[in-house]
């Protein structure tokens, strides 16, 4: 059932990219606030997602969640990163390492100090950061789409908040699921 869904997720994105292409489209300041901000949420989940992968050992059904949400995620990024530039406002940065976490301010992003952790767990511990902070961090991505689609005006904008809040809401499910078997 979640391939299905992120099978969709990723038709849509390529819909979406395809839309995009044009520069056209009608926008507003709550589109450039959500892409500016859904930038660099999206990066540190998949940076999230990429320690966890890195970590051996860790839950099989942990590992494809990961797997999962960094091939929804980082086409996401490129979407986005391409309707600002369209748009002619700024692309923030997606390594991680060039943002100051500490002006973070956005819903559900993790700390430096978590982050740390989640690097440094065992499989264990690693699986159960994981699936806790993500499960914040998506909460907070929802919050962010949920936003972008009472304000915003792009149309591309407000369907891809709609496969976030979908899609993300059917991963906080799952790890959910998950967490209570770690």
């Amino acid at each position: 059932m979640p391939r299905t869904r992120t099978a969709a997720a990723f038709a849509a994105v390529a819909l979406l990219t395809l839309t995009a292409c044009g520069g056209g489209s009608e926008h507003n300041d709550a589109d450039v606030t959500f892409a500016q901000e859904m930038i660099p949420h999206h990066a540190q989940a998949v940076q999230m997602s990429e320690m966890l992968l890195d970590n051996s050992d860790v839950d099989p059904e942990v590992v494809d969640l990961a797997e999962q949400i960094k091939d929804a995620q980082a086409p996401e990024i490129e979407t986005m990163s391409g309707w600002l530039e369209d748009w002619d406002e700024d692309v923030p940065p997606t390594d991680m390492g060039d943002m100051d976490m500490g002006d973070m301010d956005m819903a559900g992003m993790m700390s430096a100090d978590d982050m740390m952790a989640l690097e440094d767990a065992g499989p264990d511990d690693a699986a159960r950061l994981f699936l806790e902070g993500m499960t914040v961090h998506h909460e907070g991505a929802i919050e962010m789409a949920e936003q972008e689609v009472d304000e915003g005006s792009a149309p591309e904008a407000i369907d891809l908040a709609e496969t976030i809040i979908d899609a993300q809401q059917d991963e906080i499910d799952q790890m959910e699921e998950l967490l209570d078997a770690v």
